[in-house]
């Protein structure tokens, strides 16, 4: 996708992203960063950064933290939340860094939106330093994630898209991602699954949350917001407690590849 449309899928509610959606991937941040070694100085990139919220807890890690995202403004709401930051509107595909620039490249639900997937991780590698790590968060098997069934509500809503259009879990079945990180030269690969509960404090929070997904936020533009609020709505009730938190439990796989 180019920076245009990146923007477009993901930047209609960016306060909404920043505030409250992006923070339902902490399960997996803190996965990650349990993971990586407390240096000092540790140089961290990642690669469709949102609005930050991933570097900031990088940053408090004392990390030295880079981020890039397609979409403009995700990246003036990443400067604001991590002053400190480096962050920069870019392509994945072509990563505006010099070689061996990282000693930790990370990517959460970020590649599978390439238009080339393989020119992505790529760029990726070529930018992490030798025996630097990159990591993947991608989601996990369809039948662990209870998000699909927000996906399948509003599929009728989505506007055509083209044949081999990348997908919310293009890197998640068939063994896909392991087969490209070897193709472009990574021989030491690990995954983990990391099981992930989407908890919203109300159905209101919830419907705030999810309308700024990418899928949703087509829907938007081909439907209108009435529309999309009233089937998003509907989809929510299963997932609303006793206590009126709405809770989605999915799946995430992380994978860990050495250069």
């Amino acid at each position: 996708m180019s920076s245009q449309d990146q923007t477009k899928t993901w930047g209609s509610c960016p306060g909404d992203w920043a505030d409250i959606q992006e923070a339902t991937s902490k399960a997996g941040y803190d996965f990650v960063l349990n993971k990586l070694t407390r240096v000092p100085g540790l140089k961290l990139l990642d690669v469709g950064c949102g609005t930050g919220y991933f570097c900031k807890l990088a940053a408090g890690q004392d990390a030295d933290v880079t981020g890039i995202d397609a979409a403009h403004i995700f990246i003036e709401e990443a400067k604001r939340r991590l002053p400190s930051g480096a962050f920069f509107a870019g392509d994945m595909e072509q990563l505006p860094f010099g070689d061996q620039s990282f000693d930790v490249v990370c990517a959460f639900n970020a590649f599978q939106y390439a238009a080339n997937i393989k020119n992505a991780l790529t760029e990726a590698r070529r930018v992490l330093v030798n025996d630097g790590k990159l990591i993947i968060m991608v989601w996990g098997r369809k039948e662990a994630c209870e998000i699909m069934t927000l996906l399948k509500a509003i599929s009728g809503l989505l506007p055509s898209s083209p044949v081999n259009t990348p997908g919310a879990f293009a890197l998640s079945e068939n063994d896909l991602l392991e087969q490209i990180l070897q193709q472009i030269g990574f021989d030491k690969i690990y995954a983990s699954i990391i099981p992930s509960s989407w908890d919203y404090p109300s159905p209101d929070v919830a419907l705030r949350g999810l309308l700024s997904l990418g899928a949703v936020s087509k829907a938007i533009e081909n439907n209108g917001i009435e529309k999309v609020k009233e089937v998003v709505s509907e989809a929510i009730q299963p997932f609303v407690q006793t206590n009126s938190r709405v809770i989605y439990r999915n799946e995430y796989k992380i994978f860990i590849a050495e250069k």
